[in-house]
């Protein structure tokens, strides 16, 4: 099953760089534009130059984003603004953040390297399709960087083995990295190279599988860099650095594990009447209409949404509906279970059993006729977390509906990741995500 193993990672140097929060990012799917400038401005060294570096005019095949980001890489290391570590370690990466405006709670993880197999040999499952584009980009950056930039973040099955040799070990010693990261979570890093524990930490994963929860794009990458190095290497052992992968592994038991559902937003729709649409929708849910309960404050509407659809979850498949109306919006909820199956003949029982599958089979695909690629090209959808994002682009015109949803599941990600299916695009978001810059493992 999973093999695990130690490296001398690249880490920045604190004598020069004593606040990490102003050089590291959260992963690049997650960066938008605007961001992508606040990183470039907040410090000369911050990691953006090299995970998500800008376009520019005159840009051609021998200078670009990817070659600058590999040439930033080799520059810094020669400064000294990154060093490398002087013994093979693992990481053990703690953060500390709220999930509500009075509750604080910690993930914890291990930052290891893992080497790659192949989906169909079944040690590390996807749950999630991928984008093309998405893969090329990443490619395109492995090559000219010959890095793992930022961890990709999976998900195991502890059984009480690891987590208490990590938790002995960070209470007995203090974290080498501790700081406030700009959305105010705290991130600390121990830096483990007892090669004792290491060998201990290792064997345990021996038997276990890994599940990616994010990151399926820079794990393809990682597949695909892999078969170029092959090509390359004649005398090529199989215990070269391009065979394994870095990435930050939490037990799916652990407290702090947190996913937030990813809203869908429609626009462009043709002859789109909301009227219409709940007359069809009434043939395979129960419709609710809820109006808004104006004695609350404004702020607290996407709070209503959100406790709706929590409750309304205990009972059945459900999401919610908002045609931009400024008095009510509907709760759905999936009348009978056959209408699934009609609609997901092929697909596991695990898959049937998500609300987004329902949502996407019997209402994206059936009556808004946004298939597969229509989805991945994201002509007719748009995403945000954001319950109140998202009401306010219905209620601009430029969106014309959205449907929000109750969080996928921790157990759902394994039942469809063992199932070998794929869940629909931005089905999870694992919060917090995990911060880019903290490791880097540079392969050659």
């Amino acid at each position: 099953m999973a093999i695990i193993s130690p490296f001398k990672g690249i880490r920045y140097n604190t004598g020069k760089t004593d606040d990490l929060a102003l050089v590291t990012t959260p992963p690049y799917d997650v960066i938008s534009p605007d961001d992508q400038q606040r990183y470039y401005d907040i410090h000369e060294n911050n990691i953006i130059r090299i995970e998500l570096g800008k376009d520019y005019e005159g840009d051609n095949e021998s200078d670009n984003k990817y070659t600058r980001a590999g040439s930033c890489l080799n520059e810094w290391i020669r400064k000294g603004v990154l060093v490398q570590e002087e013994l093979p370690a693992i990481y053990i990466y703690d953060q500390e953040f709220h999930v509500s405006e009075w509750e604080v709670t910690r993930r914890r993880g291990l930052i290891t390297l893992v080497k790659l197999s192949e989906f169909s040999e079944g040690i590390v499952l996807p749950h999630e399709h991928t984008l093309s584009k998405a893969k090329v980009d990443r490619f395109n950056l492995m090559c000219t960087t010959n890095s793992n930039i930022s961890q990709i973040f999976s998900l195991y099955n502890d059984n009480q083995q690891v987590v208490p040799l990590m938790d002995k070990y960070t209470i007995n010693n203090p974290p080498e990295i501790s700081f406030i990261n700009p959305e105010g979570i705290i991130e600390k890093l121990w830096v483990i190279t007892d090669s004792q524990l290491i060998t201990e930490i290792c064997t345990m994963f021996s038997g276990k599988q890994l599940f990616i929860a994010d990151g399926h794009h820079r794990y393809k990458t990682a597949l695909n860099y892999r078969k170029k190095m092959l090509s390359e290497n004649l005398s090529h052992t199989g215990s070269e650095l391009y065979n394994y992968v870095m990435m930050t592994l939490v037990d799916m038991d652990d407290p702090g594990l947190v996913v937030f559902p990813t809203h869908r937003v429609l626009k462009n729709l043709t002859k789109f009447d909301s009227k219409s649409f709940i007359k069809f929708a009434e043939n395979i849910f129960e419709v609710k209409s809820i109006k808004f309960n104006t004695s609350f404050e404004p702020e607290y509407v996407p709070d209503q949404i959100r406790i709706s659809l929590e409750q309304s979850g205990i009972f059945g498949k459900s999401f919610g509906y908002y045609d931009g109306s400024s008095e009510n919006y509907y709760i759905l909820t999936l009348k009978d279970q056959s209408a699934v199956e009609k609609a997901l003949p092929d697909k596991s029982p695990a898959y049937k059993d998500l609300d987004v599958a329902v949502l996407h089979s019997l209402i994206l695909e059936q009556y808004f006729k946004i298939d597969e690629d229509n989805q991945s090209k994201q002509i007719n959808l748009s995403y945000t977390r954001d319950i109140k994002e998202a009401m306010e682009w219905v209620a601009s015109g430029k969106y014309q509906c959205a449907f929000f949803l109750n969080p996928t599941q921790v157990r759902q990600v394994k039942e469809v990741s063992l199932a070998d299916d794929k869940m629909p695009q931005k089905s999870t978001y694992f919060y917090p995500k995990v911060s880019t810059g903290l490791v880097i493992n540079k392969f050659r």
